[in-house]
């Protein structure tokens, strides 16, 4: 018999639970589940994105510009910081607690009543897949013009990949992540993620590395899919300010247009023309230039180098890929102060690469590591292990992570800088601790 859930809370608590009794399921069987519920939202417009790096803000700056043209959009992305309910956007918002619990109840009671095929398997959607299958329910009940699908890992075989119709496909910086399930190798990470590619459906994507380039258009090609590469060139005349970053960026008709993005961040230029690419090869005329323009400039994506207080930043940079594009930020910001780091980081990233990219940068005075509050986290010992091993910076182990961000923040002098990085489970704690009402 299946337990009774009657609250957002309740809810929240199943879902995290689904990683201690099931696993993924084949593509097959997300198919058919998806067919139980209705094949919800499949109606809609998709927009389907991949990579490794770039997603989330690919997908952010997408829907910030189908807002800014009066388009009804959806948004499906992972991870969340805070709260589970960012992982659902419609217009623009999160889902309530009320739809939350609502589109959950839909889906977990169709769960008593499998067909046969599935009931003789005992099936149950991973952690992942039931979000998904969330998702779809929330778009089609709220009525969404355009959904944008974040894959959660790889392409081929992620569970976004089960939608039947797709509008055009992204695929954004392809990095060394995940290998164990993708590849060990660029090509091949690269051909994972063109697993969402199909017949007729055009494919944006930047070119960085040129055998990466080299093989998306061979699997587009392979398909059948209109492959459109976004060019390095295509962005110039970069300005970086304090807080913006204005530069052109080639348009094909247009030439080059003029863009901001509200952000320090370098890398935010490529997701930005990636996204912009995307919206142009849609050809929706609700989409013009103007429209663009201010959907970029009004993108604010948490955690990717936010400014969460004065001259404190927080990225979620958790791959060698991630951190190289941080340390570039980093490196253009003018600072007249120190540079402080905190560092923290899960058990399955290539955390001593990463270590050692730091540290060659030669970029900060101190450097902090904190344990993650999370089963998978790298434990202290290791962090801290990973970089006494190297001088030229004080090195400081904190016990808890409110302890290390109190003292960077009431130690900082008004020239410092203060940087916090290596996770978007430690950008989430952080996001935690400052919502964290003062007398708790």
């Amino acid at each position: 018999m299946m337990e009774k859930i009657g609250s957002y809370e309740e809810a929240v608590a199943y879902i995290n639970r689904i990683p201690k009794f099931t696993g993924k399921s084949s593509m097959e069987d997300t198919i058919r589940f998806l067919g139980c519920l209705g094949d919800p939202a499949q109606n809609c417009k998709m927009i389907h994105v991949a990579g490794t790096n770039g997603k989330g803000s690919v997908c952010a700056y997408l829907c910030s510009v189908f807002k800014e043209a009066g388009i009804f959009a959806g948004m499906f992305v992972s991870p969340h910081l805070v709260t589970m309910r960012e992982r659902l956007v419609a217009g623009g918002e999160a889902a309530t607690e009320e739809e939350f619990l609502e589109i959950f109840c839909i889906v977990y009671e169709r769960l008593s009543a499998l067909p046969p095929e599935l009931a003789e398997k005992t099936y149950h959607p991973s952690f992942f897949e039931f979000l998904f299958f969330m998702a779809m329910v929330f778009f089609e009940r709220k009525g969404v013009e355009y959904v944008v699908l974040e894959t959660g890992l790889g392409g081929r075989l992620d569970a976004t990949n089960a939608v039947k119709q797709k509008e055009i496909c992204v695929i954004t910086s392809i990095g060394y992540d995940h290998m164990e399930y993708l590849g060990d190798t660029l090509v091949a990470i690269a051909a994972e993620k063109a697993g969402i590619m199909r017949p007729g459906v055009p494919v944006v994507y930047p070119v960085r590395q040129e055998e990466v380039a080299q093989k998306l258009e061979e699997c587009a090609a392979n398909v059948g899919a209109e492959a459109i590469p976004v060019p390095e060139q295509a962005i110039k005349e970069i300005k970086i300010q304090n807080k913006t970053i204005d530069f052109s960026l080639h348009l094909n008709y247009y030439d080059y247009i003029g863009f901001t993005v509200s952000t320090p961040a370098v890398y935010q230029m490529e997701n930005a023309a990636v996204a912009i690419w995307t919206l142009m090869r849609l050809g929706d005329q609700r989409i013009t230039i103007p429209v663009m323009q201010e959907g970029v400039r009004k993108m604010v994506w948490e955690g990717r180098m936010e400014e969460i207080l004065p001259a404190v930043y927080l990225d979620g940079a958790h791959n060698i890929d991630g951190i190289l594009a941080f340390l570039e930020t980093v490196r253009s910001h003018p600072c007249r102060g120190r540079r402080k780091l905190l560092y923290s980081t899960v058990k399955d990233k290539q955390y001593q690469e990463t270590v050692e990219a730091v540290v060659r940068s030669a970029l900060f005075d101190e450097i902090g590591v904190v344990a993650l509050a999370d089963e998978r986290a790298l434990p202290l010992t290791a962090l801290e292990d990973s970089y006494r091993q190297y001088t030229g910076f004080i090195c400081k182990a904190y016990k808890d992570l409110d302890t290390a961000f109190v003292e960077l923040v009431q130690d900082k002098d008004d020239e410092d800088m203060v940087y916090i990085v290596g996770s978007l489970y430690l950008a989430g704690e952080i996001k935690a601790l400052l919502r964290r009402p003062r007398h708790d």
